[in-house]
């Protein structure tokens, strides 16, 4: 394996403050479980936030990682942020550095970084994770059946969802397909597309999962928050 690697975590936040704590212990979780294989930081992006995330960032992460501010209120604008600065950081090349890319209202296993970690050293240039949800007590009592029943994987292990909670890529294919756009929502579907347009080897295993928030009402217009609550909607004979 190679021991070049560097990977960056990116995360975005706006009012996070009470499910952030839970985002970074599992970040640094998986970051510990590299065991040496890489080096490693966690970059969180406060986005036009009023709490406290920013504090709770700077101090969980200590001298691990950055926090920097956004003001823009949008989506895609915090992760090129943070995408930004891991590329000032890193001064080795973007063709060992990996961009890890997670969600502040998420946990990670502790595999999440070494599992990424192989995918990249097989020569995979940009991956994409599933998600499950933690919690439906916002929502209807059919909701978790319909969601896990809809939510598609296949046979041979792949799947065809793209979510900025769960998606890695190297950093000179990210430079390529260039990088994060200003969208308030669907940049992570914009970047896989351009990733793929632009020839990058990706990769969709279902087995590299994270665990995002059932909450009803998201921080971006038209999200996933507002997919699952549209399970609501519809019944399990509709």
């Amino acid at each position: 394996m190679k021991n070049s690697w560097h990977i960056s975590v990116l995360i975005p936040a706006r009012d996070e403050e009470e499910l952030l704590p839970r985002c970074l212990q599992s970040v640094l979780e998986a970051r510990s479980a590299l065991a040496g294989r890489a080096t490693c930081d966690v970059i969180v992006a406060v986005d036009r936030s009023m709490d406290g995330s920013f504090e709770i960032a700077r101090t969980m992460l200590g001298s691990v990682g950055a926090v920097i501010r956004s003001e823009a209120g949008i989506v895609g604008v915090a992760r090129a942020m943070a995408a930004k600065e891991a590329l000032r950081q890193r001064t080795l090349g973007a063709s060992t550095l990996w961009l890890a890319n997670t969600d502040a209202d998420c946990w990670v296993p502790r595999s999440w970084l070494a599992d990424q970690l192989k995918i990249a050293d097989s020569g995979v240039e940009a991956v994409a994770g599933t998600i499950d949800v933690d919690s439906f007590e916002e929502h209807e009592a059919h909701v978790p059946q319909r969601f896990r029943s809809t939510y598609l994987l296949h046979p041979d292990g792949t799947h065809p969802h793209v979510h900025g909670a769960n998606l890695g890529v190297r950093a000179d294919a990210y430079l390529r397909a260039g990088g994060w756009a200003d969208l308030r929502t669907a940049e992570d579907h914009d970047l896989w597309a351009r990733l793929r347009a632009s020839g990058a080897r990706t990769l969709s295993p279902s087995h590299l999962r994270v665990v995002t928030s059932g909450r009803r009402v998201g921080r971006a217009p038209m999200g996933f928050a507002g997919a699952l609550a549209a399970h609501n909607e519809v019944t399990l004979d509709a």
